[in-house]
């Protein structure tokens, strides 16, 4: 097999049950085997999805801020509670539990990789202000 470099910017990385490791151009479609990486550089919040929550039921996700300073949101788990907020600047990571709602807001430009089993993944447009 020859050994090249992946642009992990463009691509996603499959991490499969197997063993194998497969990177292929980024798509809206993940696979359905294993878990998958990505890394994506953020100019605005428009870029991380900030009005959305989303939530992954099958597994944990990772999340690292790469360059730059983010704020990983996690939603409120009752009513009436605030939402729990974790700043990660450069070179730190937070694992949000599995099923737990979450969005992230950029501080300044940055470059997030998350790594997740994408599997039943969802995301639900966030209503309140």
């Amino acid at each position: 097999m020859t050994v090249t470099p992946i642009d992990l910017f463009a691509s996603a990385v499959h991490l499969h049950q197997d063993g194998q490791v497969r990177a292929k151009k980024r798509t809206v479609d993940s696979e359905p085997d294993g878990w998958q990486l990505v890394a994506f550089h953020a100019k605005s919040d428009t870029d991380v999805h900030a009005d959305h929550w989303e939530v992954h039921p099958e597994a944990e996700e990772i999340v690292s801020c790469l360059i730059g300073k983010i704020r990983l949101c996690l939603r409120p788990e009752r009513p009436g509670e605030a939402e729990e907020e974790i700043r990660l600047p450069a070179g730190t990571a937070a694992i949000v539990p599995r099923g737990r709602w979450h969005r992230i807001e950029l501080d300044v430009p940055s470059s997030v990789m998350a790594v997740t089993l994408p599997r039943g993944s969802r995301l639900e447009k966030r209503t309140e202000a």
